[in-house]
């Protein structure tokens, strides 16, 4: 650390991670073109997924492992305990790169072509594991409306 380097590469290693921001809600929409296409009234979660250069199907299948076990919700329990839902929106801004000026950088935020695969394979997986999930829509100017609970938010970098 002394020397500035070492903490500049592990900087750069924390961008080669599969990303997701998962939020405790009571309920959560995504709306496109004034229309909502993904929605539910109860508790569960919302996650936001970002995917990088590097991410794999199996990355991202280890996600849906976890976001499905994960235990935040009341009493410590988990999706697969209740049934809980979870909405899952795609989120590239999960790897802006702020560290130079004041307009944010998506070098490493992975193409359309990477990444919608990968967001697929995490819904997909959920939904073979028993999960009731709700998507928005690869691409979209999205409109996300929750109520957070708790508030309880977890970044998981696997």
């Amino acid at each position: 650390m002394g020397d500035g380097k070492s903490g500049a590469g592990l900087a750069a290693l924390r961008w080669l991670v599969v990303r997701a921001v998962v939020q405790r809600v009571t309920r959560a929409s995504v709306t496109v073109d004034g229309q909502v296409i993904g929605a539910f009234t109860e508790p569960g979660l919302l996650v936001l997924v970002g995917v990088t250069h590097d991410d794999t199907a199996a990355g991202a299948r280890k996600l849906a492992a976890k976001l499905w076990g994960l235990r935040v919700l009341e009493g410590e329990r988990s999706c697969s305990d209740t049934g809980a839902p979870l909405l899952v929106v795609s989120q590239f801004t999960l790897y802006a790169d702020t560290a130079r000026g004041r307009r944010p950088t998506w070098n490493q935020a992975a193409p359309g072509p990477v990444a919608g695969p990968l967001v697929t394979t995490v819904t997909d997986e959920l939904r073979a594991l028993g999960a009731r999930v709700e998507t928005g829509r690869f691409g979209a100017d999205m409109q996300v409306a929750l109520v957070n609970d708790g508030p309880v938010t977890i970044i998981i970098e696997l």
